[in-house]
Formats: C-alpha cells, structure tokens, sequence
C-alpha cells in the first residue's frame, strides 16, 4: 500500500511540472512550424511572466489583475522580440537565427538580474492550498490549478488554430508558406503573431508554476531545455506528441526524483533528448 502511495504521488508531482512542460513546449511547436526558427528564448518568456506577476501582486494589485497584466507585457516583448530580432534576419541561416534567440534569452536573464536580484521569490497560491488526500497521496489545490489552466490553454490554442480564420490563415502558413502567400495571407504577420502567443503560453506557464516551485531569474533555462525535448520528441511540428512527450518527461523527472536521486533527474532528460 505504502508503494502505491508513493507511486501516485509521483504521478501526481509529474502530472504537475509536465503540464507546465507542455505550454512552453507548444511554443517551440508554434513557433518553429511557422517560421523555421527554434527558439531558445522560449523559456525566458516563462521567466518574465512569473516575475512580473509576482512584482504587480506585491504592489496590492489584484492577483487576476496581475496575471492577466503579465501575461498582455509578456505577449507585447514576444512581439517586439519577433520584430526587433526575428523579422530583420529573416533570411539569414538557422544556426544565425539560433543565436540570436540564445542571445537575446541571455540578455532577457541579465535584465531580470538587475530588476529582481538573484535572490528566489514567491507568488502565492491561486487559492488556499490545503491538501487534498487521494489514497494517501497528497495533491495540492495548486497542482491542480496547474493541470486545469494548461489544459484549457491547450485546448484554447487548438481551437484558435482550427477554428477561426486568423488561426487557420496561421496553419495555412505552417502547411505550404508559398501557396498562403498567393492566397493573400503575409507570413511575416503570422510569424509575428505565433512568436506573440507563444510568449503568452510561456508566461502562463511561469504564473502557474511559480506558487510551487518559486521563481527566479535563471528559472526559464531550464525549464526552455526541457520543454525542447519534450518538443523535440513530437518531431517538433506534432503539437499533441509534444504535449504526450512534456507529460512523459514530467513523470520520468517526478520517479528519477523519488525513487532514485535529484542528481540524475536533468541527466535522465538530456540522454532522452539524445
């Protein structure tokens, strides 16, 4: 019984982080079928988002207004990200557009270094947080806030690119870029809006995660190279093997964890990528 226990509560904990995996990973998906670009970034975006949540709640604001507030300023530097950095060397080779999205996620960290310190900071609960027993699993209220707001977002992102026509004007983009050109739909704009909502996801995903783990400047490094893997395993352009794959690598990072040793659980991740 004791063994079921902590297999659950395994679960529980991998159910939690993949769900935060799986928002950042979809941006790498959206972003990369859209414009060719893998974007290192990505991560970063989660940085901003909880940072400035946590910022706007510590000035008395409202924490729904606060969320939402981070999440417009972080969808409005994914936009200027994409027209400052992006669009100008839009021409330019992979590796080039690779590093300048590690350049400016460099940047993204050394910035929130001189606002916030290197110290980690706190955001707290959506709402309290008194344990929930499954079994004699303990599952927090938060941990569940994290997997319903991810799968609704991820609900939300299918729906927007499925059923309405800048959603589809966007997937027609991803399909054939040329043929969307001749139909009147200019790639250039979708790029700037799928790099814009990507940075939505991934400050959603920070918001979400940082009543649990805390935040900090270096905290998008990370949780960027996790997410890649996990967008790596969907071959990069399947949005829903990404997701399975954010969810594998949560549960195999939450077991790596509790039944062998901290130590290992980012190696684990890396040899999987491999």
């Amino acid at each position: 019984m004791e063994l079921l226990t902590q297999i659950l509560q395994l679960i529980f904990s991998g159910l939690t982080i993949g769900s935060i995996y799986a928002l950042i990973a979809i941006g790498f998906v959206i972003t990369y079928n859209i414009t060719g670009v893998l974007n290192f970034a990505q991560g970063e975006f989660a940085m901003l988002g909880a940072m400035l949540a946590i910022t706007f709640v510590s000035l008395n604001m409202p924490m729904s207004l606060g969320i939402i507030l981070s999440i417009l300023i972080v969808v409005l530097i994914g936009g200027i990200f994409e027209r400052t950095a992006i669009y100008p060397a839009r021409n330019s080779s992979l590796p080039t557009l690779i590093i300048i999205t590690i350049g400016v996620a460099i940047a993204m960290r050394g910035l929130a270094i001189l606002l916030w310190g290197t110290q980690p900071k706190s955001l707290a609960p959506f709402t309290k947080n008194d344990p929930i027993t499954v079994m004699n699993a303990v599952l927090l209220p938060q941990s569940m806030w994290a997997i319903g707001i991810s799968l609704i977002s991820l609900i939300m992102m299918f729906y927007f690119f499925n059923k309405t026509f800048i959603g589809k004007a966007v997937t027609a983009c991803v399909i054939n870029r040329d043929a969307a050109r001749l139909m009147g739909i200019k790639p250039e704009w979708m790029s700037f809006l799928s790099i814009s909502v990507s940075a939505g996801l991934g400050a959603v995903a920070g918001i979400i995660i940082a009543p649990i783990s805390g935040a900090s400047y270096e905290m998008g490094l990370m949780l960027g190279v996790k997410a890649f893997v996990a967008a790596v395993i969907g071959g990069l352009t399947n949005a829903p093997a990404a997701i399975i794959g954010a969810f594998m690598i949560g549960i195999l990072e939450s077991f790596t964890e509790g039944l062998w040793t901290s130590g290992y659980k980012d190696a684990i991740e890396l040899l999987l990528l491999l």
